[in-house]
């Protein structure tokens, strides 16, 4: 159990620090800053994606789906 604990707990890691890190924007394709955004992406995108497909927010510019995904993880690791 506190192996799942502990990847629970990368993952959220994950999450917040791909989200802090689409605040700061990157002018090439190349490059460690948009390499690692490009990492991040897709290691946190299949958990997003559906979650922006149901939260209106997503749409208007104010993205809660890392918030929402980083509360469903905590409540899947307080009752693991």
């Amino acid at each position: 159990m506190r192996f799942i604990q502990d990847l629970l707990t990368l993952y959220i890691l994950i999450i917040f620090v791909s989200s802090l890190l689409s605040w700061f924007p990157t002018t090439t394709s190349s490059g460690g800053l948009s390499t690692t955004k490009m990492v991040l992406a897709r290691l946190t995108e299949p958990v997003l994606r559906p979650l922006r497909q149901i939260i209106p927010g997503a749409r208007s510019g104010i993205d809660f789906s890392p918030f929402v995904a980083i509360l469903i993880l905590y409540i899947i690791k307080a009752n693991i």
